[in-house]
């Protein structure tokens, strides 16, 4: 199971029951957290997205609202009584402001807070399940995107063939991965009699907020699922290159140079009232868009997104994966 949920889709202003950047990937039994903005904590109960299971935080930059909500949420987890460590990625001035509010509140966590400050460009996690890689992208202070990929082993056991020639359970790791058994008899069991191609690993770009840049394609090559801010509609261009922010048809034909299967646009200007401007706009260019409608748990390679969170807690639940 490999989906994301929209906390916030706002940008620097909440307004019209619209709040600022926040979202939660989920893969597997783990949930990151990418952005933090004001009334983050507030989404999650409403969405029902429990502290505990947030094992990463990811922090694009330092404006407001993509943090500001991040010192409330890491104090609550301690009130909570967590215990496991809590892994931080941010650029490097973020420690420094965390400290400084714990110091001034004279608070200890309770849990152990491992910073990662993001200085390089490349793999910033990599775990049995998952790898994360982070890119820089244009705006008007540091900021950075992150791409999220699954990893799968090339092979998938047909269990009934691999019982059928007597491979014993603990080789299917290694058939896995490709290997081909012998017996104790000395025969050869290829690996393709017993097993399967496994699918395409499946893989999440969050493009932060940026000035439209099509170098930064390089870094969304294909990939399933791309979130990439719209703050502004096509006409206002010239305001949106002044404040290094995307347009709608910016948005789209970074999703058009760079082959992604579909798109997720938000961090909506506080001026726009209503929405559907902005998902017409950009299906005029790249007909595979949706609006990153908060309470919605997009899948990552799926066609359409569940409606709300609870379908989302359902589908989690029963232990269905929708690829």
């Amino acid at each position: 199971m490999f989906g994301v949920t929209i906390l916030g889709n706002n940008s620097a202003l909440p307004a019209f029951d619209r709040h600022p950047t926040a979202q939660v990937v989920t893969l597997g039994d783990q949930q990151f957290m990418v952005d933090c903005g004001e009334g983050t904590q507030m989404q999650m109960a409403r969405y029902k997205i429990r502290h505990s299971r947030i094992s990463r935080i990811f922090i694009s930059h330092l404006h407001g609202d993509h943090y500001f909500g991040l010192i409330g949420l890491l104090t609550s987890m301690g009130l909570l009584s967590r215990e496991q460590p809590l892994h931080l990625h941010a650029p490097p001035g973020l420690i420094d402001i965390i400290q400084l509010q714990l110091k001034v509140a004279d608070t200890v966590l309770p849990y152990e807070l491992i910073f990662h400050p993001l200085s390089e460009e490349g793999t910033i996690v990599l775990e049995e399940k998952l790898s994360v890689s982070c890119f820089r992208v244009f705006h008007r202070i540091e900021c950075w995107g992150f791409v999220f990929r699954e990893r799968k082993n090339p092979r998938k056991i047909d269990r009934d063939k691999a019982v059928a020639y007597g491979v014993p359970a603990a080789f299917y790791d290694r058939l896995k991965k490709g290997e081909d058994y012998t017996n104790k008899k000395g025969e050869q069991i290829l690996n393709e009699w017993v097993t399967v191609p496994n699918r395409a690993p499946l893989s999440y770009a969050y493009c932060a907020d940026t000035v439209y840049k099509p170098a930064l394609c390089a870094h969304l090559q294909h990939v399933n699922l791309l979130y990439h801010e719209t703050t502004y509609l096509a006409d206002l261009e010239e305001r949106a290159m002044s404040r290094f922010h995307s347009t709608t048809h910016q948005a789209a034909a970074m999703a058009l140079e760079a082959g992604v299967h579909r798109l997720l646009i938000g961090h909506f200007s506080s001026k726009y009232d209503k929405l559907d401007a902005f998902l017409e706009e950009t299906q005029s260019i790249f007909p595979a868009t949706e609006l990153a409608l908060e309470g919605c748990t997009f899948l990552v390679g799926a066609a359409s997104p569940f409606s709300n969170n609870a379908a989302f807690e359902k589908e989690q639940n029963s232990g269905v994966t929708t690829s």
